[in-house]
């Protein structure tokens, strides 16, 4: 029997193994660990420490404390003519529309998995940490341009109004963080939220200087001055949740895993030949995926190698949703060959008509 005709019957009879156990697939393609919905804790793995519920009931909390302070402070920074106050405000607002949109990501992601969305709408989170992202740099840039003009016309400031309320407002952002912290912040959109807070939190104790400094010597440009320091902190964080979610946006590998070593660990393992097509993406914050194609041994076992497989996977990469297609290598492929090489049956690479990515094999090989 010709190693096609041995892969075919592999495939066949996989087929109604995996029909009984219910996760059929095309050869001994699987989805390992429950489907990745198993919370892992190795690399890239994350536990929930409170119920989904509860998470909602901690940002609730935070959302309210910060809207009414918001309020408050507005009115303030008006009657004070504290340009650090009204930009502390306007961060506040980011802050309470960071939660509102982590909470209707957590909602819009727990909705299971139906019709064309086949991974439900986890990735919701992932638009609302865009969205915090974007929000932050341009409330950035509104700031800067502000604090410049300031700081070459300052306007008269009372210092004292501008202490005692940045005094409050590091209380009550101390609570909100705390609040925050309570929840689950291995999702982005939580976490997104969290850092709109530590930076409002900075952001005062900055405007408490400022306002201690003009209140003492009289120094009106220490108002613009702080407002600057908020800027940059808007803007690094900021950044990072436009970096971050957009990597899983553009199906990057978890930043703590090298698909190329990935793909090495994997052809390493007897009697593997070759490993092809394997695309490693992040679904949503803490749960990655892995999807590949696995050559073995004409007398290999194709189910033992999935099963070894997916136990190094989940064990040290912390990668629990897999799906391999493992089966057995024709003849021909077991003569070792560049990248691109023609076989004598055919064109190169010709069990899979469309490889993606590179070819690893046992040995030195390009990547």
């Amino acid at each position: 029997m010709s190693g096609l005709d041995q892969a075919h019957d592999h495939r066949h009879g996989s087929d109604h193994a995996h029909d009984e156990a219910g996760h059929a697939h095309d050869g001994t393609a699987r989805h390992g660990g429950g489907h990745g919905h198993d919370h892992g804790h190795g690399p890239g793995g994350h536990s929930h420490g409170v119920s989904a519920d509860a998470d909602r009931r901690w940002l609730a909390i935070a959302l309210g404390l910060i809207t009414a302070f918001m309020a408050a402070e507005v009115v303030i920074g008006i009657v004070a003519q504290s340009l650090a106050l009204i930009s502390d405000a306007a961060h506040m607002l980011t802050d309470a529309v960071s939660i509102v949109l982590a909470l209707i990501a957590m909602r819009l992601a727990a909705r299971p998995a139906r019709g064309g969305f086949t991974y439900g709408l986890k990735r919701a989170e992932i638009l609302s940490a865009q969205a915090n992202g974007l929000t932050l740099l341009l409330l950035g840039a509104w700031l800067a341009y502000e604090a410049v003009r300031r700081l070459m016309d300052p306007p008269p400031v009372e210092g004292g109004l501008v202490l005692v309320t940045a005094l409050a407002g590091i209380v009550v952002n101390v609570v909100a963080a705390w609040c925050i912290s309570r929840a689950n912040r291995s999702s982005l959109a939580v976490e997104g939220a969290f850092q709109h807070i530590l930076n409002d939190l900075f952001a005062f104790i900055g405007t408490a200087v400022a306002g201690l400094i003009v209140l003492t010597t009289g120094f009106r440009q220490a108002d613009a001055i702080a407002t600057l320091v908020v800027v940059v902190l808007m803007v690094k964080a900021g950044y990072g949740l436009i970096r971050e979610s957009g990597r899983i946006l553009l199906e990057a590998a978890p930043a703590h895993v090298d698909p190329d070593a990935v793909g090495d660990r994997l052809v390493g393992r007897p009697p593997v030949t070759e490993v092809h097509d394997l695309h490693i993406w992040t679904i949503t914050s803490g749960q990655a995926a892995l999807s590949a194609h696995v050559l073995v041994e004409p007398g290999g076992d194709c189910h033992a190698v999935r099963r070894d497989l997916e136990g190094l996977l989940a064990k040290e990469y912390g990668i629990t949703h897999t799906t391999l297609q493992v089966d057995h290598v024709q003849d021909s492929l077991l003569t070792v060959r560049r990248p691109g090489e023609a076989t004598p049956d055919g064109p190169a690479d010709s069990h899979c008509a469309d490889a993606h990515g590179p070819v690893h094999r046992q040995g030195p090989h390009d990547h």
